[in-house]
């Protein structure tokens, strides 16, 4: 502990030095994991494009290829209706993915605002707001990907569809 006569540290000093500490690390964390957030939302949208790619390139080939295969029609459309459905599937799951990392974010962000409030003094950050929907990229990767299911489903319902008697 020490030797008699030998200043001792107050307890007050003590405890807000691990106070400061224990904030130091958790705004790191917090800081950490506002940055994971970050990168999944591109990662989601690469898993996206990937997957929708694929399977339109495959309804693409089923529609060019059905008679070819010996492919009655009707089994043909169902398939491209089936490809378009997993497509939409795969938005579904995507476009969950992106609005739970953006709820996560704004969780994390009230959070790294409350620890600076706290430890360097209130407002010190500015805490994110609804009206700045549209600067977030995240609400555009969800708009390209709302608009680009919607543009698969138009073209097949008008193009290829109707080309498979």
């Amino acid at each position: 502990m020490g030797e008699p006569g030998e200043a001792r540290p107050s307890t007050d000093t003590d405890t807000v030095t691990v106070r400061n500490e224990f904030a130091l690390e958790r705004y790191r964390y917090v800081l950490q994991q506002i940055h994971a957030v970050n990168e999944n939302a591109h990662r989601f949208l690469a898993i996206y494009q990937t997957l929708a790619t694929a399977l339109v390139t495959a309804a693409l080939a089923l529609f060019v290829g059905y008679r070819k295969w010996d492919l009655a029609a009707a089994t043909a459309r169902g398939g491209v209706i089936g490809l378009l459905a997993l497509v939409t599937m795969v938005a579904a799951f995507t476009g969950t993915l992106i609005v739970v990392g953006a709820l996560a974010w704004l969780d994390y962000r009230h959070e790294e605002c409350d620890i600076t409030d706290e430890v360097v003094g209130p407002g010190f950050r500015k805490r994110p707001r609804p009206g700045n929907l549209l600067r977030w990229y995240e609400t555009y990767v969800l708009l390209f990907i709302l608009v680009s299911v919607t543009t698969m489903w138009v073209l097949a319902a008008s193009f290829l569809l109707p080309a498979m008697r």
